[in-house]
């Protein structure tokens, strides 16, 4: 909060229709999550789009700093000494990762005790720090360009869809934060970045809504058909399922 606060954050959302990946989805067995195909498409896109990849660093000197792939930075709600906190968990790379290895990933954040996941005990070990060590410590790590993308990520994940309820105003000191509204049932969703007004400006994000709606709608939707599909063996498409 006390990083994000004062960063010049802006919002472009896009309504979009992804009916042919919703109902790709509708005919695998297990059906994979939104949570995954979300952030393996917004990952292709950040991969295409250099302004994704992009942080304001203040150390040595003010400058934009490009990383070479991303880093997905997923919230997670988590019961931790009898009260729910949020803690984050980061992936290197998604893009080039399948949509099975992600859910195993984004899977394991969610059940496995808290304990066991190095990203969750860092941030509790930073959380008892003093705070004016803490303070230093993150803003060192935000502004340390090639550690920062190790330690934070270069994007935030963060959605409450499925509570049936979404978040207009998220904060995150990373440069995009993409969330997105509960999925109605012809395909017809509202996404929205958040992203770092000193990095990009608004058209360069309503361009690359633009792009992701057809990256859900292509890549990822080829990816999910050649998945296990109810009474089909991988690697067999059904095209035309009713959600």
């Amino acid at each position: 909060m006390r990083f994000s606060i004062g960063i010049p954050r802006v919002t472009v959302q896009r309504q979009m229709n992804i009916r042919p990946l919703l109902e790709a989805r509708s005919a695998c067995d297990p059906r994979p999550s939104w949570t995954v195909l979300f952030l393996k498409g917004y990952s292709l896109l950040s991969k295409e789009t250099p302004d994704l990849r992009r942080a304001y660093i203040k150390f040595p000197f003010h400058q934009l700093y490009e990383y070479p792939e991303s880093v997905a930075s997923v919230a997670h709600e988590r019961e931790h000494e009898g009260e729910r906190i949020v803690l984050l968990s980061k992936i290197k790379g998604p893009e080039q990762r399948p949509i099975p290895e992600l859910e195993k990933l984004i899977r394991e954040a969610r059940s496995l005790p808290i304990g066991e996941i190095k990203d969750f005990r860092r941030s509790l070990k930073l959380a008892r720090a003093p705070a004016l060590l803490r303070w230093s410590m993150m803003w060192l790590g935000l502004n340390l360009a090639k550690r920062r993308g190790h330690y934070f990520g270069t994007f935030q994940f963060s959605v409450y869809s499925g509570l049936g309820a979404e978040s207009l105003n998220p904060l995150t000191p990373l440069t995009t934060l993409l969330n997105y509204s509960p999925i109605d049932a012809d395909g017809t969703v509202t996404v929205r970045i958040h992203y770092d007004h000193r990095v990009m400006d608004g058209a360069s994000i309503a361009r690359a809504l633009e792009r992701f709606e057809k990256i859900l709608n292509g890549e990822i939707t080829d990816e999910v058909r050649g998945l296990p599909q109810a009474g089909k063996p991988a690697g067999i498409s059904i095209a035309g399922t009713a959600p």
